[in-house]
């Protein structure tokens, strides 16, 4: 199985996008890139780590005994086939499922466009300035629009425009007010926790907790699209660690804003906890779940939950942190990380 996967990932690899990372090991480093190569590879064979991997985790600053504690790409896929039945997949994959399955935990009207009329969009519509139309199916923030009402003429035009079969529209959903709090950090996105859950033996259990906001104009707070995520401790109810991008782009204050990120407080954190715990028991064959969780001023909300949760975001280094990675966190809760 290690193999066999290990060549999947080899055979789907740019060999040009491996000799950048070299490139870039190389440059951080200063470490020859013959050393580099077979390094990276042997970190591939022992650990499961791609050369992203390598990169992201700054693996060339660690020795073996530090490399063995992180959750790799091999070692995440592992763990989500291991946890999560495929089979129960499309409630996380599909919006209006989601939505359906995981209702007491959106705080917010959903209605799915499939299910209702005119009569019933017309009654959403009415005193709202914006809503979102989003696809049933999508990543990333792809194919979701934040429609202004007043840009159409009427509810009978606007009914037209997001029932357009091109438009792939599936739900519609009320704008969230983020808490002045979360909002205030970058007000042009809702800025969410990652909060990731396991569970063992009945028992949910938080592994991690990052803050992720927006940046550049956008209106999702997906690394994919600019942003930012910072590691968080749901305890102290705080930002502990820089502002990191998928560049690999480190910030202090946040770019747009000028706020800073180490220290900066957020509510509700009992609440968020005690949320994430009971959505996580919803579906038992699904035991390893990223929930997105945005804060409006009356106390949290569920977004969506990721059924192929991100092992990338809570291991970013920060130069104070200690480097061990997620593996015996897991562990610690009675869960074997698969070598």
């Amino acid at each position: 199985m290690k193999f066999k996967y290990l060549m999947r990932v080899l055979d789907g690899a740019s060999f040009r996008k491996m000799g950048k990372a070299i490139d870039v090991v190389h440059e951080k480093s200063g470490k020859s890139k013959f050393t580099t190569f077979f390094d990276m590879l042997g970190c591939s064979i022992k650990y499961g780590a791609g050369y992203n991997d390598y990169i992201i985790f700054e693996f060339y600053k660690m020795k073996a005994k530090q490399r063995k504690t992180y959750l790799t790409r091999m070692k995440n896929k592992r763990l989500v086939d291991t946890l999560n039945d495929d089979s129960l997949s499309d409630y996380f994959d599909v919006k209006n499922m989601f939505d359906k399955k995981f209702a007491d935990f959106l705080g917010r009207e959903v209605l799915d466009l499939a299910e209702i009329g005119y009569p019933e969009f017309e009654k959403f519509v009415q005193g709202k300035e914006y809503f979102f139309a989003k696809p049933n199916i999508g990543e990333s923030g792809k194919g979701i629009e934040k429609i202004k009402v007043a840009d159409f003429g009427s509810a009978e035009e606007l009914y037209k425009y997001i029932t357009q079969p091109e438009k792939n529209f599936g739900v519609i959903e009320e704008v969230i007010i983020q808490h002045p709090d979360a909002a205030r950090i970058y007000p042009d996105s809702l800025n969410c926790l990652r909060v990731v859950t396991l569970v063992n033996n009945g028992e949910a259990h938080i592994l991690y907790a990052v803050f992720k906001m927006g940046n550049n104009g956008h209106f999702v707070d997906n690394l994919e699209n600019g942003g930012l995520a910072c590691h968080f401790d749901l305890d102290k109810g705080e930002i502990i660690g820089k502002g990191h991008t998928s560049a690999l782009i480190n910030y202090d204050e946040h770019p747009a804003t000028g706020i800073k990120l180490v220290g900066y407080k957020l509510p509700f954190m009992d609440e968020v906890k005690e949320m994430v715990k009971k959505a996580a028991l919803v579906l038992p064959g699904f035991r390893y779940v990223g929930w997105d969780v945005c804060l409006t001023p009356d106390g949290p909300a569920i977004v969506e939950g990721n059924n192929y949760p991100a092992y990338d975001f809570p291991q970013l280094p920060d130069e104070d942190k200690p480097r061990i990675g997620l593996i015996p966190k897991i562990e610690s809760f009675g869960i074997k990380v698969r070598k």
